[in-house]
């Protein structure tokens, strides 16, 4: 019989089966362990003879294969394998990517996807590539050894501890502990008593450069995990005693608000038996595979047999045949074929699959609240942005899907207060760890909430920003497959809210200015940018984001106050933008976003005292469409932005790919005002007022008003 049932929700060993055991119930599971710690190699190494490249990171694949055969197979984890979405079952994080060929190895046995996949892995055609990502059954984000997984884990955690509660275990690397953004991580948790977290370490102490010891010496582990406020174990992982009985004491243990760190000390391609595969990776020869195969498969005759013969010496004991009874139903659980009929066939086979993932069920990512409860701007007066944030976050706030991570900016964003007055556990502040904050935040977003993270403009983290990013693309091609395993509603819900854009940092400093932020992130795909210029049209925005399934979206706002452009029944569309000013005898045309929407108004009123009429354009997001027509007018396009040009240079993308011979003859007419240097090459600015800065750059009303005069008269 096969060792499956036909059931997928906690398919694997049920631990509490065996709580109560003695130390001959304990035995029989560990050597049933090192049976799977076979099957799982043998696995591992036929991905490496059918990979793309014949390549296999089997330093770390191999040394990360004891704790994660214990942790998959030793009955630790709660598993809905038909719906790995359904909120309340347990989480794992690979954080140290490079090991997914294990981690892959294991999600086919235990029927995630079918075992077909491991084959041609790294392909262009492959959903199993070099590190995990979303568009692979059951994995949730997209990881790399980066040190960032395990601060997605500690927002599973965070989520875990609400109703309904779930553990959230991770795996991370020796080599990832040099990356900061891990210390951000065990700081917080330690602080906020995340004891539903566990992370395992896979010390195997190497790194790529070198394989046999880290590039500078590490402390003992345990003891800085402690001094963080973690539980630690410090075990030996070239064996199963030690990570079974740390997991089993974090699973089943009393918790003391303390995370779990379990340090698994191994070298690099433990459990391989040639010494090629120590390294970071390898590509492997047919040969050396069919050497390494046949000692695996040997190897693992003998764990079977070994484990035969002490089933059958416990007749001897008392209890004996209760014990065999417990270990058989073990057998079944960890996916081994028992063979009661006595046939010939091989005495606990491996049984691979069957497939249970399913396409998940649609998700609803429109959030519920009473629009008659949203703030009601007066027209004559100023608002800033965080007041706007504010109030509407006490009315978005009531359904408990929005949640807000700031990074100890919480008074210029206006998130924290607004929804810390409905329900402060879902208003969250990192302290100064913006990597930390965006990790947060992923977590919320990946399990369905419609999350906000903020921190000025030039803070957020690149290296985060995109990976992100990549797993998003991974949702979205997952959704769009035919046999993907996502539905609708299961992209991100991620805005990431960028305070103080343009010149409203003012005298802060260089450090803090954000006027190249926008074209930074603009090369990050996926990632939606939009450029606010009124406290209604940020409400506005709010709405629209709050609609759902709009994915990555990175909102620019001003500082300080500003009047209200819009009125009450403006409605934001993304990819729109909107003529605030225009008339039959305009004379020219000025484009902007934030607060340089202001200033083109002003000038446009000061044009007017001069007889010249000009149009004024608000685009707070890219409206491709209004830029061609704007373009085709025949009129002089001033381009007028307090940054280094975001617009601009998405006008002359758009100008490029719907290029004629005609229209790229019209580039005199277009001018532009913005942050770049006389040689048209990216600066910082340094500290000033916002007067000094607008008067610096050319971008006060009357420079713009200005540079439309000398356009016209040098068309003449």
């Amino acid at each position: 019989m096969t060792a499956t049932s036909t059931t997928a929700i906690h398919r694997n060993i049920d631990r509490e089966l065996f709580l109560h055991r003695d130390q001959l119930v304990r035995n029989g599971i560990l050597k049933l362990l090192a049976i799977k710690d076979s099957d799982i190699r043998i696995l591992t190494l036929g991905q490496s003879r059918d990979a793309v490249d014949h390549g296999l990171h089997s330093g770390g694949a191999f040394s990360a294969t004891i704790p994660l055969v214990a942790l998959f197979y030793g009955g630790f984890l709660r598993l809905n394998i038909e719906d790995p979405t359904e909120r309340g079952q347990d989480m794992f994080t690979l954080s140290k990517g490079h090991a997914v060929a294990a981690l892959a190895s294991i999600y086919a046995e235990l029927g995630y996807f079918d075992e077909k996949v491991l084959r041609n892995s790294r392909s262009h055609e492959s959903i199993l590539n070099g590190h995990p990502g979303p568009i692979l059954p059951g994995i949730h984000i997209a990881t790399g050894p980066m040190g960032q997984g395990i601060g997605v884990a500690q927002g599973f955690a965070i989520a875990g501890r609400t109703n309904p509660r779930f553990d959230s275990y991770c795996m991370t690397g020796d080599g990832e502990l040099q990356e900061g953004s891990v210390w951000e991580t065990i700081m917080y948790a330690g602080q906020n008593h995340l004891d539903n977290l566990c992370v395992l370490v896979d010390r195997n102490n190497g790194q790529l450069d070198i394989h046999n010891r880290m590039l500078f010496p590490m402390p003992a582990l345990d003891e800085v995990f402690r001094s963080f406020g973690w539980i630690a174990h410090n075990v030996d992982a070239t064996q199963y005693d030690g990570v079974d009985a740390a997991l089993e004491n974090f699973r089943f243990g009393a918790r003391n608000g303390k995370p779990t760190a379990i340090i698994c000390n191994t070298t690099k391609g433990y459990g391989a038996f040639s010494d090629f595969m120590n390294k970071h990776k390898v590509t492997t020869s047919e040969a050396l595979i069919v050497q390494e195969l046949a000692l695996q498969n040997n190897q693992r005759s003998g764990r079977v047999a070994e484990f035969l013969h002490y089933v059958d010496r416990l007749s001897q004991a008392d209890q004996g045949e209760a014990i065999r009874s417990l270990l058989f139903e073990a057998v079944r659980q960890m996916h081994l074929e028992i063979d009661e009929n006595n046939s010939k066939r091989q005495p606990l086979a491996s049984v691979i699959g069957p497939v249970l993932t399913k396409r998940v069920p649609r998700r609803d990512k429109r959030i519920q609240y009473d629009a008659d409860r949203l703030p009601k701007l007066d027209p004559k007066k100023s608002y800033s942005a965080a007041e706007i944030i504010t109030a509407g976050m006490k009315v978005f706030a009531q359904d408990t899907s929005v949640v807000s991570i700031d990074s100890d900016l919480a008074s210029t964003s206006g998130l924290e207060a607004g929804i810390a007055a409905v329900d402060q556990h879902r208003a969250l502040n990192v302290g100064v760890a913006e990597a930390n904050m965006m990790l947060i935040g992923e977590a919320f977003a990946a399990l369905g909430s419609n999350t906000w993270v903020s921190t000025f403009c030039p803070f957020f983290n690149w290296q985060v920003m995109r990976r992100i990013a990549v797993g998003q693309q991974e949702r979205l091609e997952a959704i769009q497959a035919a046999d993907g395993w996502l539905s609708e509603g299961h992209g991100l819900d991620l805005t990431f809210l960028a305070t103080a854009a343009n010149f409203e940092t003012r005298t802060n400093g260089a450090t803090h200015m954000g006027n190249d932020d926008i074209t930074t992130f603009d090369a990050v795909g996926q990632l939606k940018i939009i450029d606010v210029s009124c406290p209604q049209q940020m409400l506005s925005i709010m709405k629209w984001i709050m609609d759902g399934n709009r994915g990555l979206v990175y909102v620019r706002v001003m500082r300080t106050g500003s009047a209200v452009l819009y009125d009450k029944d403006y409605t934001f569309t993304f990819g729109k933008g909107h003529i605030l000013r225009q008339s039959d005898s305009d004379v020219a045309i000025v484009v902007s976003s934030g607060r340089g929407v202001h200033e083109a108004l002003a000038s446009a009123d000061l044009c007017g005292k001069d007889g010249l009429a000009i149009s004024v354009v608000d685009m707070p997001s890219v409206d491709e469409d209004l830029l061609l027509q704007l373009y085709a007018s025949g009129k002089p396009l001033i381009f007028a932005e307090q940054n280094n040009g975001y617009l601009w240079q998405n006008f002359l993308k758009v100008l490029y790919r719907n290029r004629t011979s005609e229209s790229l003859s019209g580039l005199d007419r277009v001018v532009t005002i913005n942050t770049l240097n006389v040689e048209g090459k990216p600066q910082f600015i340094h500290s000033a007022t916002y007067d000094e800065l607008v008067a610096a750059f050319g971008l006060t009303a009357s420079a713009i008003a200005d540079t439309v005069r000398n356009t016209i008269a040098a068309r003449k």
